[in-house]
C-alpha cells in the first residue's frame, strides 16, 4: 500500500474516524500489528505515551490533549482558514484558531464560542510581543447557558523556555495570560509555548471553562507560518 507523500487532514467531520485509520494501517504492509494497536490504545486508554513512532504511523496531523479526566489523541478533520477542527473517537472535538482555543464539543462542560477584539495579538502572533497587551474576550459555556461572558485579557511574555516534544527540544517563548471577568468574580490563566520564529503554538494550557484547563500538544502539527 502506498502511504500519501505527506501528512494531510481530513475534510469532513467522521462519526467513524478512528475505524477509518485502524483500517488504513491495517492494510499498509509497512506497519506492524503493534503500530496499529498503539494507536487504537491511544484513542482509548485514561493516559497515552505517544512516540515518534506511533505518531509517524499514522499519516495524518496529530494533536494531544490532557484534561484532568484523562488524554487523548486527536487527529485534524476540519480545516476553515485558520479555524482548525481535531477530532477524536468518541465524538469528543477541539476546535483551535491561531491556536486560541475556541470551541470544544463532548466534554463534560463545553467552551461553545470565543470571540476576541481586533487587537488581539494572536492575530499578528504571539511571537511579536515585546511587552504585556490587554484585549477582550467573549466567551459562551454549556450547560448552563452562560453566554456572552466578557473577560479583559492580559498577555504577557516570559521569556524563553526549553519543551520537549516526542524526545525533540524546542527553544520557545513562553507567554502568560490571565483573564479577568469584566463583572468580577470569574478569572483564568492561560500559558502558551510559542515559537519565536514564526508564532507557532507548540504546547499551551488553555482554559474551557473556568473549572477545565486542557492541556494542548502539537504532536504532527498543521503548520502555517505566522506574519
Amino acid at each position: 500500500m502506498l502511504m500519501p507523500p505527506a501528512p494531510r487532514p481530513l475534510r469532513h467531520a467522521m462519526p467513524a474516524l478512528l475505524a477509518f485509520v485502524l483500517m488504513l494501517l491495517a492494510g499498509c504492509a509497512s506497519v506492524s500489528e503493534g503500530s496499529v494497536e498503539t494507536i487504537r490504545l491511544a484513542f482509548h486508554r485514561s493516559k497515552v505515551d505517544p512516540t515518534p513512532a506511533s505518531v509517524a504511523a499514522v499519516p495524518y496531523f496529530q494533536l494531544q490533549v490532557n484534561a484532568p479526566t484523562g488524554e487523548a489523541i486527536l487527529i485534524l478533520a476540519k480545516v476553515e482558514g485558520k479555524r482548525l477542527g481535531w477530532y477524536g473517537a468518541q465524538h469528543d472535538a477541539v476546535f483551535l484558531n491561531e491556536g486560541m482555543l475556541v470551541k470544544t464539543v463532548g466534554l463534560t462542560e463545553n467552551l461553545d464560542s470565543q470571540t476576541v477584539d481586533e487587537r488581539s495579538p494572536f492575530h499578528a502572533g504571539l511571537q511579536h510581543l515585546r511587552g504585556p497587551v490587554d484585549y477582550t474576550r467573549r466567551m459562551d459555556w454549556s450547560p448552563g447557558y452562560r453566554y456572552g461572558v466578557d473577560f479583559t485579557a492580559h498577555l504577557e511574555p516570559r521569556g524563553l523556555e526549553d519543551v520537549t516534544i516526542l524526545g525533540k527540544t524546542r527553544r520557545l517563548l513562553r507567554v502568560d495570560e490571565h483573564l479577568e471577568g469584566v463583572q468580577g468574580g470569574m478569572s483564568m490563566n492561560n500559558r502558551y509555548w510559542v515559537d519565536p520564529a514564526d508564532g507557532f503554538i507548540w504546547k499551551s494550557r488553555q482554559h474551557v471553562t473556568p473549572d477545565l484547563a486542557l492541556e494542548l500538544i502539537e504532536l504532527r502539527p498543521y503548520r502555517e507560518a505566522a506574519p
